[in-house]
């Protein structure tokens, strides 16, 4: 009897429209995960996958998600996700499958050019620095082009550029309805597009603004949906938890300071009480600033709150942001930006009393500091029990998660509890490259635990055989900025190869040039763990200095450990551990991306081995071959290069 194959598993097969292509090859894996999909669509499972890299994951949910013919919102961790996703598969796969839905692309509001903040820039003249007038040159000559708005289109600005708050707005200024430009505004544009389309691109940040219903999505973009596919699943926790909480910053009320000055001075020049209001909350922010003391930090907030000088400051500060409050409801109906700034102070004031006056034993108040700024946030504890909350109302549609690092341990017991998830369906796929043959795993011999003096120094030695081995072509990724900078400065002078730090130009760039030179060794820490596609022989060496665990100090991390261990758990093995072996797994991730690929991993942690926790770490890696001798890893690289 011939087996029926689902339509997902005919597609991605040897004999289905795929094949026909000249770089694609039939992968059992990829196929066993779109039947999961398919079938996780058909029955409106939650369906949690684990897709090794090397396995077409994006692939293997887009064909059943398309093939389905219902509305899928897919949701990414990161716009370069997004982007590649939506401008480079989603049309593949289209065009494979000769399907042709409404697609849709929607990215958070400070993606999108601003005409009416670009005017008002325009019309006051200041600028953050001297090399903005360029940016906005650039932003101006773009604008009158674009269809979209999406600033990604505009080459000529950086990412972070330091222009794109001054031609964007947020949910705390921009002015809805009552703006000017509404019928013309680029996001209502897109939110349009996206409420009638059957396949939505979003973000993380975004998905979860529609499942609150906040202003930031639409509450109205899941309703209908047949499926949510959450794509890079793991960082959905992280994003939760951020989302989920509350912040004050320095640049927030600088901001408001800013427009709302803007917005006077066009508008109610007669208002001197409300001009003078403003212009002294920089001066309040500064108090605040100087009160926290100078050095960066993270640390709780209710310690410092009981400081009389920290106290005096916040003080006056609140006392601003009421004479401000007062003023602009007398100024509300001179301009829709004024009606708009009342309601933002309003936000404002009850963010700083939530954070600053509120014991919320569900929450971890901290703040950090950064050079001249600072942040009071309230974090939960957990996210599993508002996560479930907001997702409950979409039972009826099928939820998969998918990502190449969610299991610790060969287990999804710490993905699962974190999201709170009620008995999912799960699957682990193992990547399909030869890692046996094209990788090795080095932990060198000889170096001292992480936290020994002069460590760094030891690192360096240990460093510099292997890239002369590997001929430069390497990552090195470290856990923190301190050692990063540190390496930075002293390892040039040490090798020939060029050498790019993070940092240094945006990360895009910063990419190319690595591709481009193809012997360059590039530093980088944080988001150079993750979502790095290098393929080819320009990247065969990956260092990671030390296993990361999350900083001892974090006090988010401190209180959740408290309200583990009163919980009668164990905050190592069930917090710290699970989290370190999934964010060394994304760092390792960078070495093979391709069935050609060779290279070496080189992890410089010692405990590694000689810790007990040191086994979770390697059997949660890829099965790569492990050496402790420097010649093992010059002999793969001298076997690799014929």
């Amino acid at each position: 009897m011939t087996e029926v194959k689902s339509p997902s598993a005919y597609s991605l097969g040897p004999d289905g429209p795929f094949a026909e292509q000249s770089n694609f090859l039939a992968r059992p894996a990829q196929i066993e995960m779109a039947q999961a999909v398919e079938t996780a669509l058909q029955q409106r499972q939650t369906l949690v996958v684990e897709a090794g890299t090397g396995t077409g994951k994006t692939f293997a949910y887009l064909v059943p998600a398309l093939l389905a013919g219902e509305r899928v919102i897919i949701s990414t961790g990161t716009k370069n996700l997004q982007d590649q996703l939506y401008h480079r598969d989603l049309p593949t796969v289209c065009e494979t499958l000769n399907v042709k839905p409404r697609r849709a692309l929607l990215k958070g509001r400070s993606n999108y050019l601003c005409t009416y903040r670009l005017l008002q820039t325009q019309q006051t003249g200041r600028l953050p620095t001297k090399e903005s007038a360029r940016s906005l040159r650039a932003v101006e000559s773009w604008a009158r082009g674009t269809h979209s708005g999406d600033l990604s289109e505009c080459i000529a600005l950086a990412d972070d550029d330091a222009i794109i708050p001054y031609v964007t707005s947020t949910a705390e200024n921009c002015l809805g309805g009552d703006c000017p430009h509404y019928q013309d505004c680029f996001v209502v544009k897109a939110r349009r597009t996206a409420m009638d389309a059957d396949i939505v691109v979003v973000n993380h940040h975004l998905l979860l603004a529609d499942l609150a219903l906040k202003e930031e999505g639409f509450g109205e973009l899941l309703p209908g949906a047949a499926a949510i596919i959450i794509d890079e699943a793991h960082q959905l926790a992280e994003t939760a938890s951020n989302f989920f909480g509350q912040t004050v910053s320095s640049r927030q009320l600088l901001e408001f300071a800013r427009d709302t000055e803007a917005e006077t001075r066009a508008h109610a020049r007669d208002q001197d009480d409300l001009l003078n209001a403003v212009q002294g909350i920089g001066k309040c922010v500064a108090d605040v600033r100087l009160a926290l003391g100078m050095d960066r930090q993270k640390a709780p907030l209710l310690p410092q709150l009981k400081r009389r000088d920290l106290h005096s400051a916040l003080t006056d500060l609140a006392a601003r942001l009421e004479v401000a409050r007062a003023q602009l409801e007398l100024a509300a109906d001179r301009s829709e930006g004024l009606a708009a700034a009342r309601d933002r102070v309003e936000a404002l004031q009850a963010k700083l009393i939530a954070i600053t006056e509120t014991n919320d034993s569900d929450n971890v108040r901290w703040y950090e500091t950064y050079k001249q700024g600072f942040a009071f946030n309230s974090t939960p504890l957990a996210v599993a029990e508002a996560f479930q909350r907001q997702t409950a109302r979409y039972r009826n549609a099928a939820w998969i998660y998918t990502s190449a690092t969610l299991t610790v341990n060969h287990q999804f017991r710490h993905f699962i509890a974190q999201l709170g998830l009620q008995e999912p369906e799960t699957l682990a796929l193992d990547s399909p490259f030869d890692y046996s043959n094209q990788a090795l795993l080095y932990i060198p011999n000889g170096l001292p635990d992480p936290d020994a003096p002069h460590y760094l120094e030891e690192l360096l030695s240990a460093i510099l055989p292997t890239l002369q081995a590997s001929q430069g072509r390497a990552f090195l990724l470290f856990t923190s900025y301190r050692a990063l900078e540190w390496m930075a400065r002293e390892l040039p002078a040490k090798i020939q190869y060029p050498v790019l730090v993070q940092g240094s130009q945006p990360r895009n760039r910063l990419l190319d040039t690595f591709r481009k030179l193809g012997n360059a060794v590039l530093l980088g820490t944080s988001s150079f763990w993750e979502g790095v596609d290098v393929r080819g022989e320009a990247l065969s060496l990956v260092v990671i200095d030390k296993l990361p665990f999350a900083a001892p100090d974090d006090p988010v991390l401190r209180a959740r450990q408290d309200a583990c261990r009163r919980g009668g758990g164990d905050p190592f093995n069930d917090m710290q551990l699970p989290r370190a072996v999934i964010t060394l797994k994304q760092g390792a991730g960078r070495l093979i991306r391709d069935v050609t690929d060779t290279g070496v991993l080189m992890i410089a942690d010692p405990r590694l081995m000689s810790r007990p926790y040191g086994e979770v770490f390697r059997r949660s890696l890829p099965p790569m071959p492990l050496s402790r001798q420097l010649s093992d890893v010059q002999r793969f690289f001298v076997r690799h290069s014929d």
